[in-house]
């Protein structure tokens, strides 16, 4: 039976889904361990060999060489922005103590993608699809406000993930433009090169070695393949298949996943207040898709 491209773009989304979910669960569990810039070159320097162990099983690297001025140009812009977009994410997984939280939050990540696409893109939503971008931003709202003066609104590490989001935004419809012209394991090559590069760096600035334990290697090695590799690569094949928007829907849904995880690994549930928010955003995806489907 032949699979259409609409159900392979779908499916390989669903994939990016599990994995990253799983990516907050691991590097959490080795953030307590480590500092961000330790953390970094291990998850990096073994997303990287995963990758380029792809690329020689897939036979790959010839398209490097194909590749214009323009694009290794994009591949560089692409690379900084990627560098920020993975700092703040990080720093938000270290700061706050529940990664669930996180993910939730997170969900203002789809209103920011489908705003940026419908200025860039020209990808249109409709009244009930802007309803459920109002709820998953209110979402948000609810879980990180915890009130006190104006300079102490949100609750710690709630700005870190507003910045990755905005970054993550751009590079996500950058990436969308130039998807079919640069394969997805150049991008996810450039992606990881450019994130090792800039641990390294911080590595040497801040004075640090690399010794870790075993437990935090454990966590890091696995959630590499989860993270680097696989997220990244399903992700932007899904992106050869569907539309910006609907990707960024169907990502919002690890929300769902993380809590479950969360609470599997670490025993750590949230409170009531972040609960009803995280649903809120849900239900605001939901509306998002909803709207799709009626279009």
């Amino acid at each position: 039976m032949k699979i259409s491209h609409t159900a392979k773009g779908y499916f390989l989304a669903f994939v990016s889904v599990i994995a990253v979910s799983n990516v907050y669960i691991f590097s959490k569990a080795a953030l307590k361990e480590v500092s961000l810039p330790q953390f970094g070159v291990y998850w990096f320097a073994f997303g990287l060999l995963w990758i380029v162990l792809y690329k020689l099983f897939r036979g790959s690297f010839a398209h490097l060489r194909k590749l214009s001025v323009r694009q290794y140009g994009i591949l560089v812009f692409l690379g900084i922005i990627e560098v920020l977009s993975t700092y703040f994410f990080f720093k938000a997984i270290y700061t706050i103590s529940n990664p669930a939280i996180v993910s939730f939050i997170g969900n203002i990540s789809p209103a920011l993608i489908i705003t940026l696409s419908f200025f860039v893109l020209k990808e249109t939503f409709n009244k009930l699809e802007f309803l459920g971008m109002l709820l998953a931003l209110f979402g948000a709202f609810i879980i990180s406000y915890k009130g006190g003066s104006l300079d102490q609104v949100f609750i710690d590490g709630a700005q870190y993930i507003v910045y990755s989001g905005l970054f993550g935004a751009i590079n996500a419809v950058i990436i969308k433009i130039h998807i079919q012209k640069i394969p997805p394991q150049i991008f996810t090559l450039s992606r990881t090169t450019f994130l090792l590069i800039f641990s390294i760096i911080a590595l040497w600035y801040m004075g640090l070695d690399l010794k870790i334990s075993i437990s935090a290697f454990k966590n890091i090695f696995v959630g590499s393949i989860l993270g680097p590799f696989l997220t990244v690569i399903a992700g932007y094949l899904a992106l050869q298949y569907i539309p910006l928007s609907r990707k960024a829907i169907i990502g919002s849904t690890r929300g769902v996943f993380v809590l479950i995880g969360a609470y599997l690994y670490f025993g750590n549930f949230p409170g009531t207040i972040t609960l009803i928010g995280g649903f809120i955003s849900i239900i605001g995806v939901l509306l998002i898709g909803i709207g799709k489907l009626k279009k």
